[in-house]
């Protein structure tokens, strides 16, 4: 049975997902916003199996290969850093309602998953994704992984049914295959991108006075993120490495604007 959700807002996608019994899906912590009183929440380990029935990775019914790959897999999203555990949701009778999304104001999709797809997405990205789709992660080793920034860790995703990703700003969608066969782009713009694309990394320039000017000075630093192929990539306006530094760079502009310190006596008028 096809997911039954909308994708709402404005500046913020969220997700609004009517469950019906026998349906279960799972997010990552905090991604969750509300839902309806017959919805059930549970905090697990590890995620629905295609069934939805979740095995309990601490109970003894695992056995002890579940408990090894149980642990493995806690282990490799700690490592990650993405979160220790996963919520799960349903509704044991009629229809349930809950709201998902993202982390920063900006886009949310949705992407279906046929059995034969895969898809990479950049960390941070997953929201939710209905039980029978696998959440793994994927680690890009050589030169790409320890150059790409975001490239380092990936979040892969397999099997069956519908699976929810968000990013920052607005949306892009192109085939790489459409310009050229290769696109360039900052490594904090990449959101997500199917099995057919090549994920790779390059510098900015040679190591001589102009690479190191375009490389200091022109905002994206010695490397930049590189997606050839045939296939779907999906990109954001916004650059979380950006988005962070516009932060820090206007962390306390507020005081200053009401005449703490110096600053007030040149930044703007106080009230």
């Amino acid at each position: 049975m096809t997911l039954n959700l909308q994708l709402v807002g404005t500046t913020t996608k969220m997700a609004l997902v009517t469950l019906t019994p026998g349906q279960v899906i799972y997010s990552e912590a905090g991604k969750f916003l509300f839902s309806s009183g017959d919805v059930v929440m549970e905090t697990k380990l590890s995620q629905p199996s295609a069934a939805g029935s979740t095995p309990d990775s601490a109970g003894s019914g695992a056995g002890l290969g579940g408990l090894l790959r149980g642990a493995m897999d806690v282990g490799k999203r700690m490592l990650a850093g993405e979160s220790f555990a996963f919520n799960h949701f349903h509704t044991p009778g009629g229809t349930g309602l809950i709201a998902l999304a993202g982390v920063l104001p900006g886009e949310m999709r949705a992407i279906e998953l046929d059995g034969s797809t895969t898809w990479f997405a950049e960390k941070d990205a997953f929201v939710a994704a209905e039980a029978g789709v696998n959440f793994d992660i994927s680690f890009m080793g050589g030169r790409a992984g320890f150059s790409g920034g975001e490239g380092f860790v990936l979040e892969k995703f397999t099997g069956r049914g519908t699976l929810l990703i968000a990013g920052a700003g607005d949306f892009i969608d192109l085939n790489p295959a459409d310009l050229g066969g290769k696109v360039r782009v900052d490594t904090g713009c990449v959101v997500a991108w199917d099995q057919n694309i090549r994920y790779g990394v390059e510098r900015v320039g040679r190591f001589n006075k102009a690479g190191a000017m375009n490389a200091m000075f022109g905002g994206e630093g010695f490397s930049l993120a590189t997606l050839e192929g045939d296939g779907k990539v999906i990109l954001q306006s916004v650059s979380i490495d950006a988005l962070a530094k516009a932060l820090e760079k206007n962390a306390g502009m507020g005081d200053k604007k009401t005449g703490a310190g110096m600053g007030g006596l040149f930044s703007g008028s106080a009230d």
